[in-house]
């Protein structure tokens, strides 16, 4: 059965995908950094699933339920509803905040308690394949490992096993500010490690970015449960991180370990279909981009010749054109921006995006209205570039 992750954009929402992804195999992982945006984003997921022609698992972990979140979750149990006997999809949702409570509790939605376990509540959609679990004891990391029973499709790797355990803890101690845990320091240490990397290198949306953070974080793990002080991580992670890119870019004709991690890697960036959405002009839009990141990304492109204009739109709603045709600054002034003709930027008119998805829907219709590129504009030739 297909699984399909939405979690926190933050280090125990990455500790819980970690997990996952050591006893399943995840078709997909979604970070939301704003509890405001899990409502768009599942909403998405739900109509996908109306269409879905056979049974999916959706989990949903460390997502803060607001009343967006919990009227998808009634819709999901009414989709549920009318499928087809046993084409019921799953839904299993991990989360640990006092606020998700509340709003359930609003709602009037019924729990049940674990008397062994006051602090862990199970709330009833009336829906056996609808579970809804909340430990305000735990962090959604320990959660995703205490309850992988709910999908895991195998054990986790022996050698890791251990690395797992002391990851659960360190985010655990980290994530409830237990900070007499012995445990709270490395946590401290992880979440520092986690901020510094989780954007500039191998950014959301990218294949390899959660296997990237995963084995980051495993590997920091190791080197806790190895002893490592929380100052030693920090001079350790330097030679983590380059292992994993340069396993990341083992045989890729494109690579030179002569020069930094972030060149190395942007050149496998610029290679990605994914992280790109090519316009009907031919500009190609990214998504969340980190500014260091898309301005390497982007010159490499354009120097390859595969598009002569670029731009990068943040969850903040700001926009970062870059061109090598002068067209950059265009492209700006129609999202009341400014700069150099080659470098420039703008913002969105609705102040925010959630998704690329939803970058796109916002950006193409102002910078190429229907039928205003001619097929014999610098772009024309670029509209059927898939990377």
């Amino acid at each position: 059965m297909s699984l399909i992750q939405i979690t926190h954009h933050d280090l125990d929402g990455y500790g819980a995908s970690t997990i996952v992804a050591s006893f399943a195999h995840p078709d997909r992982i979604v970070h939301v950094p704003r509890y405001g945006d899990v409502g768009p984003v599942v909403n998405v997921e739900l109509k996908r699933l109306s269409r879905a022609p056979s049974a999916e698992t959706l989990l949903l972990t460390d997502l803060g339920l607001e009343e967006a979140t919990i009227a998808f979750l009634r819709r999901f149990a009414a989709l549920n509803r009318r499928r087809e006997p046993g084409q019921a999809h799953r839904l299993i949702v991990l989360d640990h905040h006092a606020s998700s409570i509340e709003q359930l509790q609003r709602q009037g939605l019924e729990h049940h308690c674990d008397p062994e376990r006051p602090a862990l509540r199970r709330f009833d959609f009336d829906d056996p394949n609808l579970v809804v679990l909340i430990d305000e004891a735990s962090s959604a990391t320990r959660m995703a490992h205490e309850h992988r029973a709910l999908f895991a499709g195998q054990e986790a790797e022996p050698d890791h096993a251990a690395d797992l355990a002391t990851l659960v803890g360190a985010v655990d101690a980290l994530d409830l500010w237990r900070k007499g845990d012995p445990l709270f320091p490395s946590g401290l240490a992880l979440d520092e490690m986690f901020w510094d990397n989780v954007a500039t290198l191998v950014p959301a949306g990218h294949p390899d970015h959660d296997r990237f953070i995963a084995r980051l974080l495993i590997d920091a793990s190791a080197a806790i449960r190895g002893g490592a002080t929380p100052a030693e991580l920090e001079r350790l992670v330097p030679q983590i991180r380059r292992r994993i890119v340069d396993d990341l870019m083992a045989g890729a004709s494109e690579d030179d370990p002569s020069l930094t991690t972030r060149m190395r890697v942007a050149r496998l960036l610029a290679r990605s279909d994914a992280l790109f959405h090519a316009l009907p002009d031919g500009t190609l839009l990214s998504f969340g981009l980190d500014p260091g990141t898309f301005q390497r990304v982007s010159d490499l492109i354009m120097a390859e010749g595969r598009a002569p204009r670029l731009v990068n739109v943040q969850r903040t709603g700001t926009l970062s054109f870059r061109s090598n045709n002068g067209t950059a600054l265009a492209g700006a002034r129609l999202f009341h921006g400014g700069g150099h003709r080659d470098a420039a930027g703008g913002k969105l008119p609705s102040g925010s995006a959630f998704s690329l998805q939803d970058a796109v829907s916002q950006v193409e219709p102002v910078l190429v209205p229907p039928k205003s590129a001619p097929e014999d504009s610098p772009f024309a030739a670029l509209r059927s570039w898939k990377g």
